[in-house]
């Protein structure tokens, strides 16, 4: 399986992620948005933006592990942010470097996209994380 990450000339350099993804493969993983809660359902990092995006990331990787994938697969990740103001990019972009080297997540990231809501479906969820991925 290959998964090739780049932004083509003409695209809005730097950013943290890359603007194309072209993968190789024929199972798609899709893996439902995941939020900052343990194998339990307890909370992790209540309030806490930096915290919650590490740990919904976390959770990401154990449910592309499940499916035999990894972050070099992800070809589309999609986070979605309570009360998103440009004045939080500096405690989100802290919880994906936090993650970052654990998960091998790929800097730049794949293709992104981060959403700003008024709520997620709990009050203390800050951040959700959807993730698709390529495998052969």
């Amino acid at each position: 399986m290959g998964v090739q990450l780049f932004s083509a000339p003409g695209m809005m350099q730097p950013v943290p992620y890359h603007h194309v993804a072209v993968a190789s493969g024929s199972r798609h993983v899709h893996v439902a948005g995941q939020i900052s809660r343990d194998e339990a359902g307890r909370p992790v990092a209540a309030g806490d933006l930096r915290g919650q995006v590490a740990q919904a990331l976390r959770n990401t990787g154990y449910g592309l592990a499940g499916a035999g994938a990894g972050f070099a697969d992800v070809v589309r990740l999609t986070f979605y942010v309570t009360n998103w103001s440009p004045e939080r990019i500096g405690d989100f972009m802290a919880g994906v470097e936090d993650a970052a080297a654990e998960l091998g997540l790929p800097q730049p990231l794949p293709p992104s996209s981060l959403i700003g809501v008024d709520y997620l479906f709990e009050p203390d969820v800050l951040v959700e994380v959807e993730a698709t991925a390529i495998l052969d």
